[in-house]
Order: C-alpha cells, then structure tokens, then sequence
C-alpha cells in the first residue's frame, strides 16, 4: 500500500501542474475540438453515473425524484455503482429496476469494494461505455425534483462545449445523525417524497465533484484520469476525490454554468463512506459543521 505522504505528494503534482505547467496531452487523450461535437438532432439522451457505499439511507431520494418527476423531454439512463456487501444499496437499487418509468432506464452494476472506493474507475469505464449526449457524474444524495431534468433537457440540445454545470441547487441545514430524513427513509413506502420549502438556495460557482455534465463525445475519447495508475488503483478506504481536479485540468475547461430547476441536496453530519469513529470520519464531521456551504 502507497504511503499517505506519497499520495498527497501525487495529488498536488497532477492537481497543481498537470495542465498548467505540464502538458495534460502527456497524460490524457487530446478532447475533441468544439466544433467536432455532435449536437442532439431530436430527444437528447443523459446518463446519470452516481456511487454509492452506505448511502441507501440518501440515494434513496435520488431514485425517487426519478419515479416522482420523471423526465418529459430527454431520455435518462440512471447508472449506479456500488457493491454487493453492501446490502442496502443492492436491495433498493433492485427494487427500482423493477419499477417501468417512462423516459428512465435503470442500471446497476456491482463492482468490488475496493474499486468502488476510487470512484474513478467506475466514472472511467462509464465514459468509454456511455452511449448518451451527455454524462452527468453526480453523487448519489443529489434529487431531481420537479422540471430539474427537463430545465436542463434545453440545455442539452443547444450547447456545443464540453462540459457544463448547473448553476445553482437547494440544500438543507446541516442535519444531525438523528433526524427522520437521515434514519426512518429506508422504513418508509417507496417511493419516498420530501418537503422542498426545507431547502435555501446555494450557489454553484464551478464544475466540481457532483456537477460535472460532460458532453458523451468528450467522455468517449477521455474517460475518467484512466492514463493515471494513481486514480484506477482499488483502495481499502474510500478517497477525497481529488481526480475530479485532475479530470477538468486535462480537459482544459472549467465548465460553463446552467440555470436548472429543484436540484435538491441534504446536508448531514455522519457520512456513510467513512468508518465511523475513525480520525478520517471524525475530521471531516468537524469541518463539515465548521465550514460555510458549498
């Protein structure tokens, strides 16, 4: 197992040079010109790629946005990666396979654990694979609510550059460990349903982690950091995702914004990814509950 010291030292040498002082051509497929990029001639086609490990308890709302407000204008394939051991992720995300909803085609792929920890594998061999316009790489706990996906089907057929971001999403207060969205969700009938007027305005001030809409041309030819050993190594715990850093210096661009509708997000304390009462978990609840929005 690669040090900690010797990761940090990788991170800061693709994330700070890669692309500004290095050239991302060393490491990456050169991505296609502007001009070289199709454009939906009729309804376009989004595939949503999310990760999820002991998530269900969110990624439960994300699947049911998609039921409760399915998509009017383009057609969505919704892509979920997780592991088997993780019993309930698997369970729901079978339990909406099973559900018809029009304009959604649901897919589920089980992958190792520890591949699923460096969520750049399964976003690498989703971009060579997608067959979409565009491949939104997101986090399980964002929700689709209402006109969200057919705001953003506008968009879709207009656009000629490589990646966008939407604009702004509404998220709620820091929720504690405790509260009845966080623990009773996965009790509740499915799908689930949520009150929007909990939700305030944030602001998206850049294509970052789980707001990366990236044109599926671009996807096909680049993939995900899959040049770089660093970012398609298995680990035993689950990463920062520094390679979302890394993926916009070798494409070049930083993404331009776009207005859409009810992206909704929960903010918690606890995050199911780490193990709990670890230094790694205990740190980052304590910045969580420090920091301001973002």
């Amino acid at each position: 197992m690669r040090s900690d010291l010797f990761l940090w030292l990788s991170n800061q040498y693709y994330t700070k040079l890669v692309g500004n002082v290095i050239p991302a051509h060393w490491y990456a497929p050169k991505p296609p010109a502007t001009d070289e990029l199709t454009q939906p001639t009729g309804t376009p086609h989004l595939e949503i790629v999310s990760h999820c490990w002991q998530y269900a308890h969110l990624a439960i709302y994300q699947f049911s946005s998609l039921v409760n407000y399915p998509p009017k204008n383009l057609t969505l394939t919704h892509t979920l990666f997780h592991a088997d051991s993780d019993t309930e992720t698997a369970d729901l995300a079978a339990d909406f396979a099973a559900r018809k909803v029009p304009n959604v085609i649901w897919r589920s792929i089980a992958i190792p654990k520890a591949e699923l920890f460096r969520r750049a594998i399964g976003r690498h061999r989703a971009a060579l694979a997608t067959e979409a316009d565009w491949v939104w790489f997101a986090d399980c706990d964002l929700m689709f609510n209402e006109n969200c996906l057919d705001s953003l089907a506008a968009h879709l057929k207009t656009q000629r550059v490589g990646l966008l971001f939407p604009d702004g999403e509404k998220i709620t207060e820091l929720l504690p460990p405790d509260h009845e969205w966080v623990t009773q969700s996965l009790n509740k009938p499915r799908p689930v349903t949520i009150d929007p007027a909990m939700f305030h305005p944030n602001p998206i001030t850049k294509a970052k982690g789980a707001f990366q809409i990236v044109h599926g041309d671009v996807a096909r030819r680049m993939g995900y950091c899959g040049n770089l050993k660093l970012y398609q190594q298995p680990d035993t715990r689950w990463r920062k995702t520094y390679e979302d850093t890394v993926f916009r210096n070798l494409l070049g661009h930083e993404g331009v914004p776009v207005p859409i509708d009810n992206l909704l997000r929960i903010r918690h304390v606890a995050k199911g990814r780490y193990k709990d009462d670890s230094r790694v978990s205990g740190f980052r609840k304590f910045l969580r509950q420090s920091q301001k929005p973002s």
